[in-house]
């Protein structure tokens, strides 16, 4: 049972794609604290440094040491989507990364909940390209599971996430019912109870959604986008400060 909660990384865990009224954003990470207060049946303090955008080396560099001396009983740690992007990944070098952040964490007597990101790359232009890494890159790391001190959430080999009733009009990012389903993985990974209300189950026992299809607007929209921040050296994260800065109480 844990009492503090901090979650580290990019869009999918500060929540991009599950959009708020007020121009914010939830996300799996926001379900997931909520699920521990439930649990708990008393407020849990959760933060989230997450920020869009950022590869795995920021991610490391300037979300990790801050994550830690909050000390929160358990820190969820997910990265690597934005290096898969890329023209070229160094592999190699991101799965030591990875690695040498879990131990960090581990080192500090904190648990480590390490989830690998949801698997886009059935909708996506060069996706397969962009699913062999990141199949090499989950299977570099999946020995970290049997460490003591760490649960992995493997939300990239989850076929049913696939579906595109659970992404977002980018189709990069979740849509609230993606969300929810990795909020639903990882409290199952924990042993804690999924809500009911949450809906989780009666999604994903319904038909699945149509085959998705990239047209022209969605190119205009979403693709030739992304190309000109990659060709300028720009972030979708630049300027941003993260969500949920300290240990903020969650009510059960």
């Amino acid at each position: 049972m844990f009492h503090s909660y901090a979650a580290i990384g990019d869009s999918f865990t500060e929540g991009v794609g599950d959009d708020l009224p007020d121009g914010g954003v939830r996300g799996w990470a926001d379900f997931v604290a909520l699920g521990l207060a439930r649990a708990a049946r008393e407020p849990v303090g959760y933060a989230n440094l997450a920020i869009r955008g950022r590869k795995l080396g920021p991610i490391v560099d300037e979300q990790l040491e801050v994550a830690i001396a909050l000390r929160p009983e358990v820190i969820s740690f997910n990265g690597g989507g934005n290096d898969m992007l890329r023209p070229r990944m160094p592999e190699e070098r991101v799965a030591a990364r990875f690695r040498q952040a879990v131990h960090r964490i581990r080192d500090e007597g904190i648990h480590v909940l390490m989830l690998s990101g949801a698997n886009p790359t059935d909708h996506l232009p060069l996706g397969k390209v962009f699913d062999a890494r990141g199949v090499r890159l989950t299977a570099a790391l999946e020995d970290l599971a049997a460490l003591d001190g760490v649960t992995f959430v493997d939300n990239f080999n989850d076929r049913g996430l696939r579906d595109i009733r659970y992404w977002s009009p980018d189709k990069l990012h979740l849509n609230s019912l993606g969300h929810a389903r990795v909020a639903s993985n990882v409290l199952t990974a924990l042993g804690l109870p999924v809500p009911a209300e949450w809906g989780v189950e009666e999604v994903a026992a319904a038909p699945p959604g149509p085959r998705s299809r990239n047209t022209a607007a969605y190119y205009r929209e979403f693709v030739l986008p992304w190309i000109g921040r990659r060709l300028t050296g720009r972030s979708s994260g630049d300027g941003r400060e993260p969500k949920r800065a300290t240990l903020l109480p969650v009510e059960p």
